[in-house]
């Protein structure tokens, strides 16, 4: 996100502009995608100037399109990893939310403050409201306050938390740990991950034994099996 003089706030065009990038990535074959910012601001959230005027058609046009980018994000084959510098406030900590990975730095801090005025982020808690408890969630939510990264850390909205000058690096470590492998699978385990989670238990079981028995018959996967029989490193594509 380079939009550093608005607090990288997430207007109609910058959302365009961010899910044309990502979708881009999805066609590509690249094997990660690490979301950052310019600034020292992850994101500010909506950007009320492209709000504040709109009627509710235009409301919900800007507000679907928003839904769009953080609906991406986990259907996109790859790995996402947001890479957080700085706030990341109502919609800002949405896209935090909705990537399959985070780190933060250890100033950063995460915030949902509509709950503290007259407009609640109802759709930051979508997002939210699967990153972490509910519990945890409401409290961002009801209260508006924000966490710091440590806490958002132990709350689960954070996988890593490190020094400002570590950041980028223990991004990069990441994705990288996260990447390794067969691209295909884990690409097919990505979708399946999210597809069951909201299945219940019998459903998700069902669901992914057969997408574990169709993976099973891959090259890749033939190739996993024979190279731990072997004691070899494996050969993916």
């Amino acid at each position: 996100m380079r939009r550093p003089e608005r607090r990288n706030a997430l207007s109609e065009e910058h959302l365009r502009e961010l899910l044309h990038a990502v979708q881009a990535v999805g066609r590509g074959g690249a094997r990660g995608l690490i979301l950052a910012a310019d600034g020292p601001v992850f994101s500010a959230g909506h950007d009320f100037q492209d709000m504040a005027k709109r009627d509710i058609a235009g409301m919900r046009a800007l507000l679907g399109l928003c839904g769009e980018l953080m609906l991406t994000l986990p259907r996109l084959p790859q790995v996402v990893v947001a890479q957080v510098e700085g706030d990341a406030i109502a919609a800002g900590c949405q896209l935090v939310a909705s990537c399959d990975l985070a780190v933060a730095a250890e100033d950063a801090r995460f915030a949902v403050p509509g709950g503290r005025g007259g407009w609640f982020c109802t759709t930051p808690g979508v997002a939210l409201g699967r990153a972490v408890s509910r519990k945890h969630a409401l409290e961002m939510l009801l209260t508006g306050e924000p966490i710091d990264a440590a806490t958002a850390l132990a709350w689960g909205l954070v996988n890593r938390v490190a020094p400002a000058e570590r950041v980028a690096a223990e991004t990069r470590e990441l994705l990288a740990r996260a990447t390794r492998g067969s691209a295909l699978s884990k690409a097919t385990g990505k979708e399946a991950f999210y597809r069951q989670i909201d299945l219940d238990l019998a459903a998700a079981y069902a669901y992914a034994s057969e997408v574990m028995a169709a993976a099973s018959q891959t090259e890749d996967a033939k190739e996993n099996m024979a190279a731990f029989l072997e004691k070899r490193s494996g050969r993916y594509r």
